[in-house]
């Protein structure tokens, strides 16, 4: 194992925190646990060796003074230079995943690799035009979350700002290529609903599969409903779910916690989750209309202690709702300038689409 090293923290409180790489497949491919703010506190970056004096690094992590430092630490004990990274390629478009490429890029001159989708999905959130920060406050407000969270939202995003800055200059991966890196080459399968356009990547002669959030052990990746983007993302992250549980994967590298057996298994489990939250939110109408808010209340009561679980939870339960809509298990009925949702046998009122 290559020897973890401590450094000290940016935080001005003279805490240490250790870094350690670990090396897979004799050390072809290293894992290294990047810091990132709560609930999750850590995400997995990849990093893959190209030749003696450089890598790829994949999903480097949010930008924050302590990740930096842990970068700075990484490329020390690797014995390289910034210039060693030759391409940084993120499988999604989330602050804990694409956040510190523009940085690395700024630094190494490295490419910087994602899927189009991926990128249109970040140039929603945070490129120049994005109005994403006025948005979705207005959005939540209109399925019925109050003042007291909605005044919330705004702040919450734009704190994402300084973990996304400066942004990259992309290139683009094509699904329909093979991809080479650390080399090898892979299968680019792209997939969606928690994120657009993410991509993982399969390599056949080992059965190993580096899927970002596509598919996580022991929780559930957050599937939501934003305005401008995927109208149906729990359609399309089950969609994905067959599609990647399809693949002989003998081991699996997520973004979070730790690689993983047990595949198709695993991916067989999140649609029964998914199935059974569908359920659960159907039966919740039954005793009448209720707004996106109203319903994620009573799917997540007790379980929310923070504006970032609250955004979270919203958005996974209007994703939900949205698709018993598309399979004609609900309606939505517009009362009072706010968006209910009803059961279709049930539903009085002007009935509109989602």
């Amino acid at each position: 194992m290559v020897s973890g090293r401590r450094l000290r923290r940016d935080d001005g409180e003279g805490s240490q925190r250790k870094v350690e790489i670990i090396p897979w497949e004799g050390g072809s491919l290293l894992q290294v646990s990047v810091p990132m703010d709560p609930p999750l506190r850590q995400v997995n970056s990849y990093i893959l060796p190209e030749g003696a004096d450089g890598i790829t690094v994949i999903d480097p992590g949010p930008r924050s003074p302590e990740t930096e430092s842990v970068w700075q630490a990484v490329l020390d004990e690797l014995g390289l230079s910034w210039n060693g990274i030759r391409e940084v390629v993120v499988t999604h478009h989330h602050p804990d995943h694409y956040g510190l490429s523009g940085w690395m890029q700024s630094r190494s001159g490295c490419k910087v690799r994602m899927t189009r989708r991926a990128h249109q999905e970040a140039l929603l959130m945070w490129g120049g035009q994005s109005t994403m920060n006025d948005t979705l406050p207005a959005y939540f407000a209109g399925h019925g979350m109050p003042e007291s969270w909605t005044t919330q939202i705004y702040g919450h995003l734009l704190s994402f700002e300084p973990q996304v800055t400066p942004q990259p200059q992309v290139s683009y991966i094509d699904p329909a290529e093979p991809f080479v890196m650390g080399g090898r080459t892979w299968k680019p399968l792209v997939t969606g609903g928690h994120a657009p356009g993410q991509v993982s990547f399969y390599h056949a002669e080992s059965g190993h599969l580096l899927c970002g959030d596509a598919v996580l052990p022991q929780i559930s990746p957050n599937v939501s409903l934003l305005p401008g983007s995927d109208e149906s993302p729990l359609l399309t992250f089950l969609q994905g779910l067959e599609q990647l549980g399809s693949y002989p994967v003998s081991l699996a590298f997520p973004g979070h916690r730790e690689p993983f057996s047990g595949w198709s298994e695993r991916t067989h489990s999140l649609i029964r989750h998914h199935e059974e939250r569908l359920q659960t939110t159907e039966a919740l109408l039954a005793a009448g209309p209720g707004s996106g808010f109203e319903v994620c209340d009573s799917l997540f009561r007790g379980r929310i202690a923070s504006v970032h679980q609250m955004r979270f939870a919203m958005s996974e339960t209007l994703a939900h709702l949205v698709e018993l809509v598309r399979r004609e298990r609900a309606v939505t009925v517009e009362q009072d300038g706010i968006t209910r949702f009803a059961l279709k046998e049930s539903a009085s009122g002007a009935i509109t689409t989602p």
